[in-house]
């Protein structure tokens, strides 16, 4: 099988802002400050332009982590053709998240956890490296963004 010609960095960045605000999952990979077991799990998000808000409970083994951390490893898209985000991470209580913003997080998401018995977090991510690729082709200049900057201006 030949793989379809590689993508131009412009591409590849529209590819990804389209994925960010259309796709409604992504795994959310964390680890404990010490060096824990890392831990993986699928959650829902919102793309804002900027950042990503998700929301899991306080004290589950990802809502530790990313309190005692403040960073997070996203992965968005199937395998084959992936986004790969690495973030800062800003927790947020739901009393403290804007109203309309935790709205558009339950319209977008179809998961309201302000309705849940169980203590809930708002995390947003600030994306700091992004990079994305489909096949052995896009390895090179896979990435998109760097320190927070994306290479290519909008």
């Amino acid at each position: 099988m030949t793989p379809p010609p590689a993508r131009t960095l412009a591409e590849r960045q529209k590819d990804t802002l389209h994925r960010l605000e259309h796709d409604v999952d992504v795994w959310v990979a964390t680890a404990a400050p010490d060096g824990g077991v890392p831990h993986l799990v699928p959650l829902s998000f919102v793309w804002d332009g900027a950042t990503l808000l998700i929301a899991t409970p306080a004290e589950s083994p990802t809502g530790r982590n990313l309190v005692a951390t403040g960073r997070a490893r996203l992965g968005l898209g199937p395998t084959r053709d992936v986004v790969v985000i690495e973030g800062v991470v800003q927790a947020v209580t739901p009393e403290d998240l804007p109203e309309e913003d935790a709205e558009v997080f339950a319209g977008q998401t179809g998961f309201d956890p302000r309705r849940l018995a169980t203590p809930y977090l708002y995390f947003r991510i600030l994306p700091q490296r992004v990079q994305a690729w489909r096949e052995e082709n896009e390895l090179r200049g896979r990435e998109l963004m760097h320190k927070g900057v994306w290479l290519l201006a909008d």
